[in-house]
């Protein structure tokens, strides 16, 4: 299997929006330039990892809208899976049960936040609940496994930043 791990594109600031709409974080969405970045982006992301067989969303709103930038990005025809092991406050181990279920040899991408995906990455890894990849908004992380998932026993096949993704999706 590999794993693709995106974090979510760029959204307005916490303080900001709870101060404007007195809504919840959950419902914070992203930017116009937040979404202009991440559909340069996932170009270059299709570019580099050029079939997705599975793609997962955390139920937040900037998260789900990063998800269909990427569908956008591979044709439109890629059905999103929100999960909610992805949002969050959630135990990086408590995703391993849907990793487990997906196809040998699939292509998984999963969009969610900071820290948890540092930490999920960290885990998946080492086995150890520590965070040492750097997830900047846009950023992504591929991963290889050559047995069903576990904490310790991915391969990291590369970790780029969102800076690096757009500039692959400008090139022609």
């Amino acid at each position: 299997m590999r794993l693709l791990v995106i974090r979510h594109g760029l959204a307005g600031e916490r303080e900001d929006w709870a101060a404007r709409s007195g809504r919840p974080d959950a419902e914070r969405p992203m930017t116009g330039e937040g979404r202009r970045r991440m559909r340069r982006g996932a170009r270059g992301l299709r570019r580099i990892v050029p079939d997705i067989d599975v793609l997962a969303s955390s139920p937040l709103v900037r998260a789900v809208q990063t998800a269909e930038i990427i569908t956008a990005a591979y044709g439109g025809s890629l059905p999103i899976e929100t999960i909610d092991e992805l949002s969050p406050e959630r135990r990086p181990d408590e995703l391993l049960g849907w990793l487990r279920a997906q196809q040998p040899g699939a292509t998984v991408a999963v969009v969610g936040h900071e820290p948890h995906l540092g930490f999920l990455v960290g885990w998946l890894l080492t086995g150890r609940n520590d965070s040492f990849v750097a997830f900047k908004k846009g950023g992504a992380v591929l991963l290889d496994f050559d047995d069903p998932p576990v904490g310790g026993n991915a391969v990291l096949a590369w970790a780029i930043a969102p800076r690096q993704l757009r500039w692959l999706g400008e090139r022609r």
